[in-house]
Order: C-alpha cells, then structure tokens, then sequence
C-alpha cells in the first residue's frame, strides 16, 4: 500500500501564498511520478504539476511560473509552493503517485485532497 497524506490548504486573498505538502508513507520506494491535481466546482479535474524520480518537473500553463513542485527525499514528501494565487485556482487539490510496479493491485495512488480557497 501507498498512503498520500495532504496538508497546507486553506483560504487565502488572491495574490497570497499557499505551500501544500504531500506526505508518503507505504511502498515509497515503488514511486516513479507525483503530480498535483485539482478540481474545481463543476469542472472535470486537471493535471496542474508534476515531478519525475529523476527530478523532471513540468507545468500547467496557467500556473506555469507561478507554482513551483519540489521534493524532499528524505522526508518522502512533494510540495507545490503556489504563489501569486488567482480566484481561479480555487478548487480542492490532490497528490497523486505512480508506481513502477502494480502494489496490493495497484499502480498509482491518490491523496485525499485539501481545500484551496482563494477570494477575490
């Protein structure tokens, strides 16, 4: 099993800043990609960032220099620094990982997500 535990949500004025972490624990050592992923009210969800093994880090375009994906390997954790928030990133974001093997039947894991909330 893989658990992905989320944290660093909240509410925040447009232009403010958020850092929301994402946590492994389990079969870390199978992990190959994290991504970050969000979902806004009534909107399918989207792929906003992501971070290969080998440190390949690729954006969204609407939040392309404005987020940045990081890892810290010794903590297993993955954290996405939001910068210069728009209303328009309100939405309840959530880690995701894919494994280079199947574990417990499974090939990519999912976080329980945490509420963004930007005001205008």
């Amino acid at each position: 099993q893989v658990q992905l535990v989320e944290s660093g949500g909240g509410l925040v004025q447009a232009g403010g800043s958020l850092r929301l972490s994402c946590a492994a624990s389990g079969s870390t050592f199978s992990i190959l990609n994290i991504g970050w992923y969000r979902q806004a009210p009534g909107k399918q969800r989207e792929w906003v960032a992501g971070i290969s093994d080998g440190g390949v880090t690729n954006y969204e375009d609407s939040v392309k220099g404005r987020f940045t994906i990081s890892r810290d390997n010794a903590k297993n954790t993955v954290y996405l620094q939001m910068n210069s928030l728009k209303p328009e990133d309100t939405a309840v974001y959530y880690c995701n990982a894919q494994l280079s093997r199947r574990v417990a039947g499974r090939s990519n894991y999912w976080g329980q997500g945490t509420q963004v909330t930007v005001s205008s």
